[in-house]
Parts: structure tokens; sequence; C-alpha cells
């Protein structure tokens, strides 16, 4: 029997009046119109408003507001002056009790659809106690437009710069080093690149910001060519190196017609290409690409949840993924043998020198993919545990398969997209079980999500 055709009870201009039920992953609104799903950008559960088809498809539609009708009770008011046309924090408006339960219903939505995984009872949570000026690390894209230089975010959906002389949830010094340079763009005239045309000189730039140590590092993607020597000067003065602390500043060289931020090749301008930054009693050495958490607070709160799960056990902890060895190293501090791997040489770097400024020496890390260095590892109990905090990609099949080869008494899986988390579970949850999931907010007023989840053989 043939199937019966759908019939799309909307068009594109309709204009309709709708009650915004539940919110998606995304952070939008969703609505439910005579069976037909429709997402409303900056709409809020609660929310009753007059909305225009702008979009449909067999499976779904997008409206934007009109008007509101009635607002949300769980409504409140941005202070950032380009929301919500910015594309970051895109829950800035929601109250942060809201906040939470929205991320606790992203992860347990993605464990039942994606992962066909029955959400625990319970989810533990880690709310942040500072809900703004908490992220130590800001990458600005530039823009001149109308004659105009525009520095900050990319609008929504778009790349085009919204302008903003202050982000709320950076650490202050890096707004103020960002308008300092800003100035100094200004005044000296410097080529900005037009991603359109791929020409232009100045594509953006990268500060990173230690609150325990007051340093700062900053980063400048370019082109091929150099700075106007008038730049040069005024960037070394030591009115703008003391009052920040900078302890370095570097051109990052990025060619490419890509998204990635930064290029391959790096030379410093004045300094070093190092800041060092403090968590848990330890000190960290980072460079300008290394990772290392952007909530430095919450992080700690993360650590301590690992060093819970990992605290007992005979073998090593393998931490993949480890990039500049933050979990490596404070779970070595606990009294653990760590083995790190990580891609990039210069994560690796700051991770071996982070491991000498503390004099850990039970602590080695191997610089290469997972992939390629899984294989050292025997079943034969020389690792306990294993830890993954992959990139929003998630694990590869084949490290899922090393994993399960060298068959440790727990895995525990570190995540920021919820939806592959779903899809690795699913793939380990024929020999490993759900113990614990915590969900941790190092992303207050955005829709990202950062989850920790313990499985046990």
């Amino acid at each position: 029997m043939a199937k019966t055709k759908f019939i799309l009870p909307v068009k594109v201009g309709d204009r309709l009046e709708l009650s915004v039920e539940t919110q998606g992953s995304s952070g939008d609104g969703i609505c439910r119109y005579e069976g037909y799903t429709l997402f409303v950008p900056q709409g809020l559960p609660g929310d009753r408003v007059l909305a225009e088809i702008t979009k449909v498809t067999p499976r779904f539609g997008v409206a934007r507001v009109v008007e509101a009708l009635t607002l949300s009770p769980d409504r409140v008011k941005a202070p950032c002056p380009v929301f919500p046309e910015c594309g970051g924090c895109r829950l800035q408006d929601l109250s942060y009790d809201k906040q939470m339960q929205f991320k606790v219903r992203v992860v347990t939505d993605a464990l039942k659809h994606i992962g066909k995984i029955p959400p625990p009872e319970s989810i533990r949570t880690l709310p942040a106690e500072r809900v703004y000026h908490y992220r130590n690390k800001g990458s600005f894209a530039v823009e001149l437009r109308e004659a105009r230089l525009r520095v900050g975010f990319y609008r929504q959906g778009t790349h085009e710069v919204a302008d903003s002389a202050v982000c709320d949830i950076l650490l202050e010094p890096i707004n103020a080093v960002k308008e300092w340079i800003r100035g100094l763009l200004e005044k000296h005239r410097v080529l900005i690149y037009d991603e359109t045309k791929h020409k232009g000189f100045f594509r953006g730039m990268v500060i990173r910001h230690s609150e325990a140590t007051g340093e700062t590092l900053v980063g400048f993607i370019t082109t091929k060519g150099a700075f106007p020597k008038g730049f040069l000067t005024d960037i070394q003065a030591p009115e703008f190196l003391e009052r920040f602390h900078i302890t370095g500043i570097v051109q990052n060289l990025n060619i490419h017609d890509t998204n990635v931020i930064l290029g391959d090749r790096s030379r410093v301008l004045w300094g070093e290409n190092r800041f060092t930054e403090k968590l848990g009693g330890l000190t960290f050495r980072l460079s300008l690409g290394s990772f290392f958490q952007v909530n430095t607070l919450q992080s700690e709160k993360l650590y301590e949840v690992l060093r819970e799960w990992t605290q007992e056990g005979k073998g090593k902890v393998l931490d993949a993924y480890c990039g500049s060895g933050g979990i490596s190293l404070f779970l070595a501090k606990s009294g653990r043998r760590v083995v790190g791997i990580e891609e990039f040489p210069e994560a690796v770097d700051d991770a071996k020198a982070s491991a000498r400024l503390n004099g850990i020496d039970s602590c080695e890390f191997f610089q290469g993919t997972v992939e390629q260095h899984l294989g050292r590892f025997s079943g034969k109990g020389e690792v306990d545990t294993i830890i993954v905090d992959p990139p929003r990609k998630g694990c590869s099949e084949e490290v899922i398969q090393s994993i399960l080869k060298i068959h440790p008494d727990q895995i525990v899986y570190v995540s920021c997209n919820p939806a592959t988390l779903a899809r690795d579970l699913q793939r380990i949850g024929e020999f490993y079980d759900i113990r614990d999931i915590c969900v941790v907010d190092m992303f207050p007023q955005t829709q990202h999500v950062e989850t920790a989840v313990l499985l046990r053989r």
C-alpha cells in the first residue's frame, strides 16, 4: 500500500500565532503546528509569538518572531549589546537554572534518540558559580565594512562580524587588550583581510589570559606580509606591555581559505610564545595554539570528578587527546601514573614543560594521533583506565576498537558534543555499563554542553 504523502500545513510567508513548547540542542525554540515541527530562533519555552515562516522542508520549518505576544516567565534581560545578533551566547536571555535544565535535557535526549540508551534517573550537575566573565580565551574575527573596522564574533549563520567593545563572558582584561589593539589597527591603517575576495593581511586575533597569574598572550592571525613599522613600535610600547602583563606577541600565518583560525606557522614579534596559568595547585605553560579548557574555575571542578572516578587502580591511566596535559598532570599529582597522547607538537611541548615546572615525573606524553599510539598498549592490565576527551566529531571507529582491545577496567569519556557522545557510548555499550554521568557547565550563557561519563566493564 502506497505511503500517504504528508501535505505541509504551512508555506513560506505565512504568519501564525505559535506557542513555544521546548528548545532544540541549538537553543532555538520548538513549536508544533498541525503535527509539523517549527524552529523559532530566540524563542523560549512559554513564549506565545506571532511568527512568519521563512523556510520549509519535508521534516521541519523555520519561523522568525514578528511580535512577542506573551513572554516566557523564564526570560531575563540579556546584558550584551549585540545579543541576539552575535552567534556566541544563544541562551543569554534564559534564566540560569533553566539553562542547566536545558543542558541536562540535551544530554538525555541524545542518549535516548541517538544512542538508544535509556537515560539514567538522575544526572549529576556542576553549575558555574560565575556565569559571566569566565572565559580565558578570546578568538576575534575582523572585518572592514562601510569604511569601519569591526572586531568581534560572527553574527548567527553568517560571516559578518557583530562589532562590540565588550563581550561579557570574557575575562575583562581580554576585552581591554582587544580594544587597545583595535585602536592601533585603525591608527596605522593595517590592511584588513577580505574573505570574500581572499585579499588583505590581518585576519583576526587570539588573546589568552590567566586570572591567577595576570599574564596575557596575544596572537595576530595574518596572511603573508608584514605589519607597518609604526604598529610594531606601538604594540611593543611599555605602556601596553606592562599594563596588561603581556608575556608574548605572536604572528600566526594562515594563508588558507578555511574556517580554521590558526595556521601551521608562527613567529614571535615580542617576548615568548607562552604564558602561565594556574589550576588546582599546578602551574601550566601554555602557548598560543595549545588546548586548555576555556573556563579555569569549572575545569578544576571537572578534574575533581575525574580524580574521584580514577583514584583507585593499579595500572596506568591513559589520557587520550590530552591537549596541554591538564587532566594528565592533575591525576599524576594525585599519585596516578599517566600517559598522555596528543596530536599537536606545540601542546605536547607545553605538557612536558608543565610536568617539569611542577616536579611531576609520573607522566609521559606521546606526540601523534590517538590512532597511531593506542596500539602500543596491551590488554593485560597495563592500563586500568582510559580517558578520552575528543574534539566535537568524537572518536573514530579505529579508536573505539583499539580501546576495546586494551580492555581497561573503566573508560571515562569527556565530551563537548552530546550527539557524538551518545553515538560513541552506543558503540561501547556492549562491553561497558554507564555508572555515572556529570554535566559540568563550562560555557554559561551558551548552548554548549560539557559532559563526563564513567563506564565500567
